[in-house]
């Protein structure tokens, strides 16, 4: 019997695969293979979970958090994670444990707070370029995602004066990333207030991404709870996964008001329910156990900075090579299109020759409606990074 045809539902008819994960799964294929390719597509640190996070997790197991938990996270990481952010809040409205809720990795919470704001009818205005998922969320809530491209000599950052102009009646609300993905840009506190004014003078929603915001290089970067007196429309999206180098263990939480927090619990109770355990007991300990989380923070942070100066020395051999000055994350953004020369995807084009040629795996900039760029991770070893810089600035050369 032949099988059906499916017809996929008009929930995810538009969905596109993340490009990021694309990438790094046909990296992995190729080696697979046998063949020898080096992957600067992940945007996941190289280091190992520091053992202290470790050997709490294990504790953990011995001790018998192999069960459910309460949909919203185990209190005691909850009250951790508000005590953190009343350390910079300085608001009435202080965070309790109940404005928070942990779920499976940054993803899900961004996710669960796109789908609880936002519907059909709704605009979220989305800086660009952008890590990939925050336009496919926004499309999941049957809200329309609206791009608005960042200024290339101001590091592809957006203005609240690019954002007035984008915005329409139907805007609902704007997601901010800093340190940004894809291009590791740091908004200024100035930069950051002006932005949160428009959006309290508006009534939109800020959703902001703040899971690269320990990994800088200039100093402390800026975030909303800093700047804003109430968080009545704020929802703050963090996690571990970058700056302690927990990718797998997905655990992320937003802080958000109580109406707002409540519904996305109820939203995780019917999806995912609670994150795993064992993973929000090592979390725990990652962000209690503070002089230890701190050093290995810095030391991967110092690995970090001297690849992008060693990366960053290569790509400046060539002065007609545009990129932007990253001061946070671990990814260098370069535009690789050839002056004078059309191209409807050159991104694309450059990103399949250092595969196919040197087998070498970055990602194209169409991941980030960017369609002229191309993003490089030097979260690899150094080796590695060198390569694929000294790659990028060859195929350059070899293109003009």
């Amino acid at each position: 019997m032949l099988p059906r045809h499916f017809s996929p539902s008009a929930n995810i008819a538009d969905l596109k695969e993340s490009a990021t994960i694309a990438v790094s799964a046909r990296a992995k294929a190729l080696r697979a293979s046998g063949l020898t390719v080096i992957d600067l597509g992940a945007g996941e640190p190289d280091f190992e979970t520091p053992r202290f996070i470790r050997e709490a997790g294990e504790r953990a197991i011995e001790a018998g958090a192999t069960r459910y938990t309460i949909t919203e996270g185990i209190v005691e990481l909850r009250s951790v994670i508000a005590e953190r952010a009343n350390a910079v809040y300085g608001g009435a409205d202080r965070v309790d444990a109940k404005d928070v809720v942990v779920g499976t990795g940054s993803k899900q919470a961004l996710f669960n707070a796109c789908f609880v704001l936002f519907g059909p009818g709704d605009e979220v205005l989305i800086p660009t370029p952008s890590w990939t998922s925050y336009y496919e969320m926004v499309s999941l809530a049957r809200a329309t995602p609206v791009p608005v491209h960042g200024d290339p000599d101001a590091g592809l950052k957006v203005s609240a004066e690019s954002l007035a102009a984008a915005a329409t009646p139907h805007t609902r609300g704007v997601m901010l990333n800093s340190p940004c993905n894809p291009t590791g840009a740091v908004y200024s506190r100035d930069e950051l207030a002006a932005i949160l004014a428009l959006a309290d003078d508006r009534g939109w929603w800020v959703i902001n991404d703040q899971i690269y915001g320990r990994i800088s290089y200039d100093g402390r970067v800026a975030e909303p709870l800093d700047i804003v007196t109430t968080r009545d429309r704020l929802i703050v999206i963090d996690g571990v996964a970058k700056a302690y180098a927990m990718t797998g263990w997905r655990i992320g939480w937003a802080i958000a008001p109580r109406a707002v927090a409540a519904a996305m619990a109820a939203l995780q109770s019917h999806t995912t329910s609670n994150a795993a355990a064992v993973s929000q007991h090592a979390a725990l300990a990652a962000l209690t156990d503070v002089a230890r989380a701190d050093n290995a923070i810095a030391a991967m942070v110092a690995e970090f900075r001297a690849r992008r100066d060693a990366a960053m020395a290569v790509l400046d051999a060539e002065p007609a090579l545009r990129y932007v000055y990253p001061s946070g994350a671990f990814y260098l953004f370069c535009d690789v299109r050839v002056p004078g020369e059309p191209a409807a995807d050159a991104g694309g084009a450059f990103a399949r020759r250092l595969l196919d040629e040197r087998s070498i795996a970055i990602v194209p900039g169409s991941a980030f409606y960017t369609p002229d760029w191309v993003r490089l991770s030097y979260a690899a070893p150094m080796a590695d990074v060198l390569a694929g810089a000294r790659a990028i600035v060859d195929t350059y050369r070899s293109s003009r």
